[in-house]
């Protein structure tokens, strides 16, 4: 025979909490011996057992108190319930945890994988971390308002981004960002931005180096852009007098 202390260690329980069942009628109370004791049985630890384990599970009380007045049957679908709560519970706790990395991550917040991959693949060449904003900030409308282009646009990025020249453009526009109107380094940076972009539309066509992009949905990633980084309007400006126009969609126009 066990004490209230006892039994309480058997079942992992505090003695406050075999005193809260005992009120709650979840679990019988002894009478006392001579002693003054409750005594209980060895059976009373697998009932408070139970009593803990549905409890910790979340199931109500008085749920409790029906499942234990069960039969064997009737106790093994509940428990076949309540497991398959738990795992529809523990599986979108998971996608909570997803949501909470993503918030950690940022980049994720609002982006397919396969954007969040090249943005990094970005940040491991040493592009600067403006120009990969600028990158980020224009596919979150792009994927939400073109999802189904967003494996097709993708393809395209990591093709180029496999050569050389492209990477080098990357690391020159964010060089560019930090010189000022009357900096040399700025008209020699514009100047080799210009020409990568002339003869890789002589080679392609201008309309890859433009991009398949509707004008209206262009225009609002162009305001991003100078949003996130204002020293690219003035990229802009001066790569319109060497024959390039746009940012997101880029046109070849007269420089004159």
């Amino acid at each position: 025979m066990l004490t209230i202390g006892e039994l309480a260690r058997y079942a992992g329980v505090t003695v406050r909490a075999v005193r809260h069942y005992h009120a709650k009628g979840l679990l019988p109370e002894p009478e006392r011996d001579h002693s003054g004791y409750r005594r209980y049985d060895p059976g009373a630890v697998v009932e408070l057992i139970k009593i803990r384990t549905l409890a910790a599970a979340g199931v109500p009380l008085a749920r409790v108190r029906e499942l234990l007045q069960a039969d064997a049957q009737e106790f093994a679908t509940a428990v076949a319930d309540i497991n398959e709560r738990l795992r529809a519970e523990i599986w979108q706790r998971q996608r909570h945890r997803e949501q909470i990395a993503r918030l950690t991550a940022g980049d994720s917040l609002a982006l397919p994988p396969q954007v969040v991959e090249f943005l990094d693949h970005l940040r491991a060449l040493g592009v600067d971390e403006r120009i990969v904003r600028v990158e980020r900030d224009g596919w979150i409308p792009l994927a939400a308002h073109s999802p189904e282009r967003v494996s097709e646009l993708m393809a395209r990025k990591w093709e180029e981004i496999a050569h050389p020249q492209l990477v080098d453009f990357y690391l020159t526009l964010g060089r560019a960002l930090d010189r000022t109107d009357k900096d040399p380094m700025l008209i020699e940076l514009v100047d080799k931005m210009a020409v990568y972009l002339s003869k890789l539309a002589d080679e392609r066509g201008a309309d890859y180096v433009g991009g398949d992009i509707e004008p209206s949905l262009a225009e609002l990633l162009d305001a991003l852009a100078f949003d996130t980084a204002p020293p690219a309007r003035r990229l802009i400006e001066l790569l319109k007098q060497r024959g390039w126009a746009g940012w997101t969609k880029l046109e070849r126009v007269d420089p004159r």
